[in-house]
């Protein structure tokens, strides 16, 4: 399947020589002598490498189908992350290269959108924050609550947050999955 340049759209994945490419940005150009053309920055899905490419504005390009599933993360399994779609209770094991730094986000039964193409995991994406427990953490100091200090804390997944003094042991902290922050303190 094939698209023109004059219709490309940001997110969109693309199969350039059968590499896939997700589009991170766009813009046509339309110079005063020459023919027009878009130029693009795209984002390799297996390495992770952004390029810039070029081109000729009506020229058809492929367009890879790229189906995007909820999912439920279940377990690893050596290197792979083991995911069960929601709708037919099929499970599949995505390499943990493909997670990433994600995989300190996972907890067992933590609900993701799996992007698949041919039957092959390429992506995973979770929501903007998670609800994580505090595995272990130094207690804060009586009398320096105020400051706005912060101590590092290890969660549940084995991943450090920085977190205010006032976030003990047990206690369950929304952590933003784009940045690593630390958001607020869960009851």
């Amino acid at each position: 399947m094939s698209v023109s340049t004059n219709d490309l759209k940001r997110g969109m994945t693309l199969d350039l020589d059968g590499t896939l490419y997700q589009i991170i940005e766009f813009q046509h150009v339309k110079p005063g002598k020459g023919g027009a053309f878009v130029r693009t920055k795209l984002r390799n899905l297996k390495t992770g490498g952004v390029v810039d490419r070029t081109f000729n504005a009506g020229v058809n390009v492929g367009l890879a189908i790229v189906e995007r599933r909820d999912m439920q993360y279940l377990y690893r399994d050596g290197d792979d992350l083991v995911f069960m779609d929601t709708a037919s209770y099929e499970q599949h094991h995505v390499p943990s290269g493909i997670v990433g730094d994600l995989a300190g986000y996972l907890t067992e039964g933590a609900m993701a959108v799996v992007a698949m193409h041919e039957g092959g995991a390429i992506g995973v994406e979770l929501p903007a924050s998670v609800i994580l427990r505090v595995a272990g953490t130094d207690p804060g100091v009586r009398g320096d609550r105020v400051s706005g200090a912060l101590k590092p804390a290890t969660l549940e997944t084995g991943l450090v947050v920085q977190v205010p003094l006032f976030v003990d042991e047990g206690d369950l902290v929304k952590v933003d999955t784009r940045t690593g922050q630390y958001l607020t303190r869960e009851k």
